[in-house]
């Protein structure tokens, strides 16, 4: 069966736009965090939770944010996350002592999880079956290539000094906002006096599906590696390995520019042929790049490998988020199992600096990136097991118990 010919949906458009603008910000402040909260004087390990603890307030907020979604709908869920990031993104250029920085990213934590959360839910709702991975890709890849030229005027802009980007992210996001507010009809059921009629998918109905607990298993390594360990420790480990100073934001660019090589055609691929082979293949090629990494002598050897790593999650992200929206049905609300599935890698990037910044203080950062990778590993074994989503979501939405309680 072809992908079909009509047009993405104008309202996925302005999602796509809004997505670039956030991470373009997001993409100057990347290759700085860590090395500002060593600025404070504080170890491997206490640099690494700055990134751990935003992780931490996206897990424990996001059930919160599913209510909030039926409640007040995913629009208004979606820009208050953004404002609230803003803010507390700017206030961080301020931060005088450790604790402030450590508080202001708990903050911002919060408002990601809500429009993370809420625009996974306005996409599928926007997306036709036989489009998903290919909006999905669509989506994830505006937010890529805004990763890519995010470090480039990062590293343009350091003679601005590291608190510098934390004040153009917070500008980023409130022209998102804007963007989003003025641009985006109304969606869902953010109008006033409208109830929304959905019949919800509830999480234990989602739990019994195996394709959606092997959704949570791969979601959970993807971020430990590319949202925790990544974000955390390829800063530390690119400054002790070369006395390049845009070293670190080369790195992440090589992985930014390895996602934005295959994401697009990799969403088409899998519409046409399905969403397992491509997580199992993006899963192993990530995986096996990641315990390489932390031993590489060169510069030119770690961003080869940050490539190939970006190639791999390239690979994974669009089939897994189809996957997942192949569970809920364009028909049914699916807060809870959203939120869960969210939590599952925001409880990966908790722990996987918190963890793996412990092996690299130990034992040093090779140790601390081969775990990483088996963690891949692993989760591209249990997808081998698990059967596909696409074929008969094409056909009819995957069978679910449902109920009207949110």
């Amino acid at each position: 069966m072809l992908v079909s010919p009509r047009p993405i949906p104008r309202e996925v458009w302005v999602l796509v736009s809004a997505s670039f603008v956030i991470a373009l910000g997001y993409g100057i402040v990347a290759p700085v965090l860590p090395l500002y909260a060593v600025e404070f004087n504080v170890s491997n390990t206490a640099a690494s939770a700055i990134i751990s603890s935003f992780a931490l307030m996206r897990l424990l907020f996001a059930p919160a944010s599913g209510w909030l979604i039926q409640r007040f709908g995913e629009k208004r869920v979606y820009l208050s996350g953004l404002t609230i990031v803003a803010i507390s993104t700017g206030a961080c250029a301020f931060a005088q002592v450790y604790w402030q920085l450590l508080v202001l990213r708990s903050i911002a934590g919060i408002g990601s999880t809500m429009f993370t959360v809420a625009v996974m839910g306005l996409l599928i709702h926007m997306s036709p079956p036989d489009l998903r991975a290919r909006i999905s890709s669509l989506y994830a890849g505006s937010f890529l290539i805004g990763g890519i030229a995010g470090p480039t005027l990062g590293s343009l802009l350091a003679g601005l000094g590291l608190r510098a980007p934390f004040l153009i992210y917070a500008l980023s996001l409130f022209v998102a906002c804007i963007v989003v507010g003025t641009t985006l009809g109304k969606v869902s059921a953010d109008q006033p006096g409208v109830t929304d009629s959905r019949p919800t998918m509830s999480l234990r109905a989602a739990l019994l599906q195996p394709p959606y607990r092997a959704a949570l298993a791969s979601n959970f390594a993807n971020g430990w590696s590319s949202f925790g360990v990544r974000v955390a420790l390829v800063p530390l480990f690119m400054a002790a390995m070369s006395t390049d100073t845009t070293a670190a934001a080369l790195a992440l660019t090589a992985f930014a520019v390895g996602n934005a090589a295959v994401i697009i055609p990799a969403g088409r691929w899998s519409d046409l042929h399905g969403r397992r082979p491509f997580i199992i293949a993006g899963l192993a090629i990530t995986g096996l790049s990641t315990v390489f990494f932390g031993f590489s002598s060169e510069l030119w050897i770690a961003l080869v490998l940050a490539v190939i790593a970006g190639v791999g999650t390239g690979l994974l992200g669009p089939s897994q988020q189809a996957a997942v929206a192949d569970v809920i049905g364009q028909k049914a609300r699916g807060g809870q199992v959203l939120s869960t599935f969210q939590m599952s890698a925001d409880l990966g990037a908790v722990l996987g600096p918190l963890l793996i910044g412990l092996v690299a203080d130990a034992f040093g950062f090779g140790p601390a990136f081969a775990v990483t990778g088996m963690l891949l590993l692993v989760a591209a074994v249990w997808w081998t097991f698990t059967g596909d989503t696409r074929e008969r979501t094409l056909t009819q939405e995957i069978p679910i118990v449902r109920t009207n309680e949110p």
